[in-house]
């Protein structure tokens, strides 16, 4: 039974709006986690002394600012589209993303760079038993909020029908992909710092615990860099991945009455909102109704099929020598 393309799409509004809020929870974790861990490990960095605490308090600093700019990307993105933004605000997802890179890169890895070059000239000798607990509490914390940002990250690509890595490498969704990286790199940032503090108290040289700062600020440019390229790059207009675009592809040289599909091309407006233009060669016997039923039933297949809301143009262009009156201007198919 085939459902009316109403139905079609609330199912689909319904799907986006829980995808929604499950990216609102999963950033909501982060943030929680952020804001415990950062005031433990910065009162533990004050009373040992310990850059790395310092810089994985500045860590977290930089994390919820980034939590905030997340927030207020879904606020904004979810807003309907108006007559100056016809395709709706998907990409202030983008926007609010890049960011967030920003203040990875400026708040955290900026300080702890800094904080740990001056750490190399100190001695400290303080007991690292408070950074120790600190620590512990962290792993806990961040530990959560990372399993919480794969756990959706795997539920999308096992949705789709894709291999993990594969998925976080081609997905539009960016604030997923933030919360992923961020929590990846707290992780990896916790070791760090308690190889630093534990080498440091071992061999009473604080060149260890500098070295721990320094080595968080380069993970958090790598991963700042990486995400603002992301951003960048959905920013300006990405197409589709491989396997998305060979679904639409797919869905129409079936259809009954196209020859050919002589050009396609696609743009993400958002992690929910694509553009599809397909340039087609169509059969001779077709007249201009039922081009237009032709375009729409392309349409609605691919309203159908696709994970994310499509906006269709067909250019349709018969095989055969034009017709007097010239060829048929491109139209958008009703989406």
């Amino acid at each position: 039974m085939r459902l009316p393309r109403r139905a079609l799409a609330s199912c689909a509004s319904v799907s986006r709006r829980k995808g929604h809020e499950e990216t609102r929870r999963t950033v909501l974790v982060a943030g929680a986690a952020n804001v415990l861990v950062g005031l433990v490990k910065l009162v533990a960095g004050i009373m040992t002394g310990s850059s790395a605490m310092l810089a994985e308090a500045a860590h977290s600093a930089a994390d919820t600012l980034d939590q905030v700019f997340l927030l207020m990307s879904l606020r904004q993105a979810d807003r309907p589209a108006t007559r100056e933004h016809p395709f709706g605000h998907g990409q202030e997802r983008y926007f609010w993303s890049l960011l967030a890179a920003f203040g990875i890169f400026i708040a955290g890895a900026g300080f702890s760079v800094f904080e740990g070059i001056l750490a190399l000239t100190r001695n400290q000798h303080e007991s690292p038993l408070l950074a120790y607990v600190a620590l512990g509490i962290a792993f806990v914390a961040e530990g959560t909020s990372f399993a919480r940002a794969f756990w959706q990250v795997r539920g999308e690509a096992r949705r789709r029908h894709e291999e993990v890595l594969s998925h976080v490498q081609t997905s539009p969704d960016i604030t997923v992909k933030v919360a992923l990286f961020e929590d990846s790199a707290a992780v990896v940032g916790l070791v760090l710092a308690a190889l630093g503090v534990g080498l440091s108290q071992l061999t009473g040289s604080p060149v260890w615990d500098g070295s721990a700062s320094i080595a968080i600020g380069v993970l958090l440019i790598v991963v700042a860099v990486k995400l603002g390229m992301d951003s960048k790059d959905l920013l300006i207009g990405r197409a589709a991945s491989p396997a998305v675009e060979k679904l639409i592809r797919g869905e129409i040289e079936s259809q009954p009455g196209v020859d050919a599909l002589l050009e396609l091309r696609t743009m993400h407006m958002g992690p929910d909102s694509i553009i599809v233009a397909a340039r087609i060669a169509i059969d001779d016997a077709l007249g201009a109704g039922q081009a237009e039923d032709l375009a729409d039933e392309i349409d609605r297949r691919l309203s159908e099929r696709l994970p994310m809301r499509p906006h269709v143009f067909i250019d349709p262009t018969q095989t055969g020598p034009p017709p007097a009156a010239g060829h048929a201007q491109p139209r958008p198919a009703h989406t």
